[in-house]
C-alpha cells in the first residue's frame, strides 16, 4: 500500500477537564529499572481495539468519556519515552471502526491516522474491523499511516502476502522482529460481504512459524503483534495466541487484542503475553533487558504489565493538549453529526420512569423503545420473529426531537445488525428460554423482579426481547421452562416443528451455537443480512442506521408509539400491601436493592417480604430512617418490618413539619 502524506491542522484545545497523568502510572516494573552500562533496556508499548477513541469523547452519544483515548495514551507514551528513549509503540488492530470514526471514510483524512502518525507508532497490525468497509476504503485510510502495516496470515489469491508478516525495528543496536497476525475469524465476520474478495486468510499458528523462519538470524528477539485474544474464540483451534505461543516458543512475547480483555501479564510456554483491554483504557508494556556479550546481545529478563488510564485514586490520565488541537476539526465534525435531528417523537415517552431506583424499567417490561427496534428489524428483514437487547439501563427517549445520538444512546452495540436464519419453533423457544434465564426464579414473597447475578454481570447484555410474537415469562418456573403461551401475533400457537425466519444479531447467534451456548452444535441456514452488499452494506446495515432510515424514510420524520402488550413477566407479587412500603423505602435511600460485591451491577436478588428480618437489618435501616429501632423488637418478617418502618418514618416526618414552621 502507498504511504500518504500527513497534513496537520492546528486549532484551539478542547477543554475536557482531565487530571494529570501521575508518574506512578507509568512506573517501570521492578526488573526494568535503569540498567547499567553493560545492559540495554528496550520498552515496547502496545495498544489494541481503540475503536475510534481518538479523543476522550463518545461521539455517538455526544458526551465526554475519560476512560480512554489516544490523546490520553499519548501522555503516557511521552512520559515513558522520556524514561527510556529506546521505546517502541505498536498497535494490534481495530482502530478505524467505532465511535463515529467511519464518518471520515469519505474525508481526505482519518483522525485515527492523524493521531497515530503524531504519536509515531512504529507498526500497526490489522484487526478484523479494519476490513469492515471494503478494501478500497482500507487502502485509502491505511495509506495515510506513515509506518509499517502487518497482516502475515492474509494472502492474495496469487499466493503473495497481502501485507508483510513482519518488520524489524532497531533500538540501541538491538534488533526487534515484530510479527503481525489477524484473527482467522475474520472470514466468519465478513461473511456475506465482498470485503475479503481476492484474499485468503490462513492459519496464524502456521504463518507465525513461517515468519519466525524468515526472521531467524536477522533479529535478537521476536515479538508477536496479534489481533487475537489469549484463548481460542468460540472453541475454534488456532484463533487464540495461547495456541500460537504453544507452537512457537521462539517468540519472546506477544501483544494480544481482539477479545476486549485485560491481561496484564501471563506466560504460556515461555512466551510473555499481555492485552490492553479495549477503547484505549490501558497501555500494555513489555520491558526487555539485554546484556552485551561481545558483538551480541542476550536477553536477560522480560516483564509485562498494563497501565490504566483511570488511576487507583479515581482520577484519569490527562489528555495531551497539543494532540487535541490537531484533532479538534474531527472532534467538531463528529459532534455535529451526532446532533442531527432525524425525527420528532409525539405522544408518549419511549421508556417509563423507573418505579424503583436501581431496577431499570427498560429491562423488566415491554417498552415502546424495545417495540420500536423490533418494528424496525421486522420491517427491513421481513422475518417472522426478531430479537435484540437494550444494552443500556438508563435508556430513555422523551417526546420531542429525536437526534442521531439518541438512537446510539439507546442501542449501544454499534455493530449490531439484522441477520435472518431459518429455525424451528423448538429452536426459537430454546433461545427464548435462554434469554428468560436473565431473571432469577421468583420465590413466594418476592415483590421485585431481579436478575441472575452471573448474567447481569456478563460482558454484554443478555436480556433479549422478541418481536413478532406474543408470550409470557413465568418466573415461578425454573430457568428453561418459563416461556408460556408462545404464539404469533394472530394468536396462533407456535409449534416445535414450525419453520420460522428469525432476525437477530449474528454475534449473538455465534455465541448461542458455540460450545456452552443454548443452541450448541446446531446449524442454521442464513437467509439474509442487513449488512449484505445486496442489502444495506456494512455501515448502512447496522440497527442504528436502519432505525434512523426508518424514522426518516418510512415514518417521514414523525413517530408516535402505540402500546402493543405483546409480552409480560408474571409470577412476582406486585399487589402485596407491603410492596408499596418497599418501593418508598428504596426510593428514599433507606432500603437498598441488592448489588454485586463490587457495586457495579444492581438488582441481583429480589426483595422478599416473607423472609425473616435480622436484628442487624432492623438496627441499620432504623438508623437510616431516623426512628427508634426498639419499636420493632417483636417484628418477625421483612415485610412487616418494612411496613412498620415506613409508617414510623412518615409519622416522624409529619410531626417534624410543625416544628420546622
Amino acid at each position: 500500500m502507498r504511504k500518504g502524506k500527513l497534513v496537520l491542522k492546528t486549532c484551539l484545545s478542547v477543554a475536557l477537564g482531565l487530571t494529570l497523568f501521575s508518574s506512578a502510572a507509568a512506573a517501570q516494573p521492578a526488573q526494568a529499572k535503569a540498567a547499567g552500562n553493560s545492559e540495554i533496556k528496550i520498552t515496547l508499548l502496545g495498544t489494541s481495539d481503540i475503536h475510534g477513541r481518538f479523543m476522550p469523547w463518545d461521539y455517538e452519544i455526544d458526551g465526554p468519556n475519560n476512560n480512554g483515548s489516544l490523546t490520553q495514551l499519548f501522555t503516557m507514551v511521552k512520559q515513558i519515552r522520556e524514561e527510556n528513549p529506546n521505546t517502541i509503540l505498536l498497535d494490534a488492530g481495530d482502530c478505524i471502526q467505532g465511535n463515529s470514526a467511519e464518518l471520515f471514510n469519505s474525508h481526505p483524512q482519518s483522525p485515527m491516522m492523524v493521531a497515530m502518525n503524531a504519536m509515531k507508532y512504529d507498526a500497526w497490525a490489522f484487526g478484523n474491523h479494519e476490513f469492515n468497509f471494503g478494501l478500497d476504503v482500507l487502502e485509502k485510510i491505511s495509506s495515510q499511516y506513515d509506518g509499517p502495516l502487518l497482516a502475515g496470515n492474509i494472502y492474495k489469491e496469487n499466493g503473495e502476502r497481502f501485507l508483510p508478516a513482519s518488520t524489524i525495528i532497531e533500538k540501541a543496536g538491538v534488533k526487534i522482529g515484530i510479527i503481525g497476525m489477524n484473527t482467522p475469524m475474520i472470514e466468519d465476520f465478513e461473511k456475506g460481504t465482498d470485503h475479503l474478495n481476492g484474499l485468503v486468510v490462513k492459519n496464524p499458528v502456521d504463518e507465525t512459524k513461517k515468519a519466525i523462519k524468515e526472521l531467524e538470524g536477522k533479529v535478537d528477539v521476536m515479538i508477536g503483534l496479534m489481533h487475537m485474544g489469549l484463548d481460542n474464540e468460540n472453541g475454534k483451534p488456532g484463533t487464540g495466541v495461547r495456541d500460537i505461543a504453544n507452537a512457537n516458543p521462539e517468540l519472546t512475547a506477544i501483544f494480544a487484542g481482539h477479545m476486549h480483555k485485560l491481561v496484564k501479564s501471563e506466560e504460556v510456554n515461555g512466551v510473555l503475553i499481555t492485552e490492553p483491554d479495549k477503547y484505549g483504557t490501558h497501555l500494555s508494556r513489555i520491558d526487555l533487558t539485554f546484556a552485551k556479550q561481545g558483538d551480541k546481545v542476550v536477553l536477560k529478563s522480560k516483564e509485562a504489565t498494563a497501565l490504566p488510564v483511570k488511576q487507583a485514586d479515581g482520577t484519569f490520565v490527562e489528555s495531551d493538549k497539543a494532540l487535541e488541537e490537531t484533532l479538534k476539526p474531527f472532534h467538531e465534525i463528529a459532534r455535529a453529526d451526532a446532533n442531527v435531528v432525524v425525527a420528532e417523537l409525539k405522544g408518549e415517552n419511549m421508556v417509563p420512569k423507573n418505579e424503583i431506583e436501581g431496577i431499570p424499567q427498560v429491562q423488566i417490561q415491554e417498552t415502546h423503545l424495545a417495540d420500536f427496534f423490533n418494528e424496525v428489524m421486522l420491517y427491513y428483514s421481513k422475518a417472522d420473529v426478531v430479537a435484540h437487547q437494550i444494552d443500556n439501563d438508563k435508556a430513555r427517549l422523551d417526546v420531542g426531537p429525536i437526534k442521531k445520538k439518541d438512537i446510539a444512546f439507546n442501542y449501544q452495540y454499534a455493530l449490531g445488525e439484522i441477520t435472518v436464519y431459518e429455525v424451528t419453533g423448538k429452536d426459537l423457544k430454546d433461545y427464548m428460554e435462554w434469554a428468560a434465564g436473565y431473571f432469577n426464579t421468583a420465590r413466594p414473597g418476592d415483590v421485585t423482579i431481579s436478575f441472575d447475578k452471573t448474567r447481569r454481570s456478563s460482558k454484554y447484555s443478555t436480556n433479549d426481547f422478541f418481536g413478532g410474537v406474543k408470550y409470557e415469562i413465568d418466573l415461578t418456573k425454573p430457568a428453561g421452562s418459563r416461556i408460556t403461551n408462545l404464539r404469533r401475533l394472530d394468536d396462533k400457537p407456535i409449534k416445535a416443528e414450525d419453520v420460522l425466519k428469525l432476525g437477530m444479531n449474528s454475534y449473538r447467534m455465534d455465541a448461542l451455537i458455540a460450545k456452552g451456548g443454548a443452541l450448541e452444535g446446531r446449524k442454521f441456514k442464513q437467509l439474509w443480512s442487513s449488512k449484505d452488499e445486496s442489502a444495506f452494506g456494512e455501515t448502512g446495515g447496522t440497527i442504528r442506521n436502519r432505525a434512523i432510515a426508518y424514522l426518516k424514510e418510512v415514518k417521514k420524520g414523525v413517530y408516535e408509539p402505540k402500546a402493543l402488550n405483546y409480552w409480560k413477566i408474571v409470577g412476582v407479587d406486585t399487589t402485596a400491601p407491603e410492596r408499596a412500603d418497599v418501593v418508598e423505602l428504596i426510593n428514599a435511600g433507606i432500603l437498598g436493592v441488592p448489588k454485586t460485591e463490587d457495586g457495579k451491577y444492581t438488582n441481583v436478588a429480589s426483595i422478599n417480604i416473607k423472609d425473616p428480618v435480622t436484628k442487624e437489618e432492623i438496627a441499620e435501616l432504623s438508623q437510616k430512617a431516623k426512628v427508634n429501632a426498639a419499636a420493632f423488637a417483636n417484628v418477625k418478617t421483612k415485610g412487616e418490618f418494612y411496613q412498620k418502618l415506613n409508617q414510623a418514618r412518615q409519622t416522624a416526618a409529619a410531626q417534624a413539619k410543625p416544628a420546622a414552621k
